[in-house]
């Protein structure tokens, strides 16, 4: 078939699909939706097919379909890069939380505790800042701090939220108070110890901070530190049973 009688086939179709109906450009629209392999079946108008480019030149719809492939495929590459470099994040903070857990198990103590949490916080996961506060009298342990829990609530008290993880930018207050200090933190996660399993008060709390007012926000994943506290918890509870 020539490409007139194509062209002409084309246009008896087009006029008996709306055959009553006015020739408008959304009846085009839907009519080539539903009809995908139109321009298969008259590949020639093609050639009459031209959209703008941004060099205000025209160019054919083949050129264009290219176009948007491309577009397509950097905009694919560009989320691969950014959930292989994710996942990548994800392995060394994997690594990091197990070599802590293990340390963890070998603590034999409290301030022992206290001291590879704070420990592996700065070498290990390359924390600008880092907190463990337990409730208790401030003068009854030494290697460790310890802060009334009423104290806790009257200074924070606004971060518990179901014994959730808080994530962001802090008030200066709040951020000098969980890492008694007056540095310039710019954004901090804090996760309180309890028992999960007995749903009881929280015994106290973590936290990490950073100098990037960006690096811990809403968005941030808490699962790890969330892990590390379930832990610090339970070995708590063991402790301080064997004490008693």
């Amino acid at each position: 078939m020539s490409a007139s009688k194509n062209r002409e086939a084309a246009v008896e179709i087009a006029a008996e699909q709306t055959s009553g109906a006015g020739l408008n450009d959304e009846t085009v629209r839907e009519y080539l939706k539903n009809h995908d392999d139109f321009l298969q079946r008259y590949p020639d108008m093609l050639d009459y097919l031209h959209v703008s480019h941004a060099s205000g030149s025209a160019i054919s719809l083949v050129e264009k379909q290219v176009s948007v492939l491309r577009e397509r495929n950097t905009e694919i590459r560009q989320r691969l890069k950014a959930l292989t470099a994710n996942a990548k994040d994800n392995d060394t903070l994997y690594e990091q939380t197990r070599s802590l857990v293990l340390k963890l198990l070998d603590a034999d103590s409290v301030e022992s505790l206290y001291s590879i949490f704070m420990t592996s916080m700065k070498d290990d996961f390359q924390i600008d800042f880092a907190s463990m506060i337990l409730y208790g009298d401030a003068s009854s342990s030494e290697g460790c701090r310890t802060e009334p829990r009423e104290s806790v609530k009257r200074a924070i008290g606004s971060l518990f939220r179901g014994h959730k993880a808080v994530c962001g930018t802090l008030r200066s207050e709040e951020l000098s108070f969980l890492f008694a200090q007056s540095a310039d933190i710019g954004s901090a996660a804090m996760m309180p110890l309890f028992d999960k399993s007995s749903e009881g008060e929280p015994v106290g709390l973590i936290a990490v901070g950073s100098a990037d007012a960006n690096r811990y926000n809403s968005t941030t994943g808490t699962l790890f530190l969330s892990h590390i506290a379930d832990v610090v918890v339970k070995l708590l509870t063991r402790m301080n049973t064997a004490s008693g």
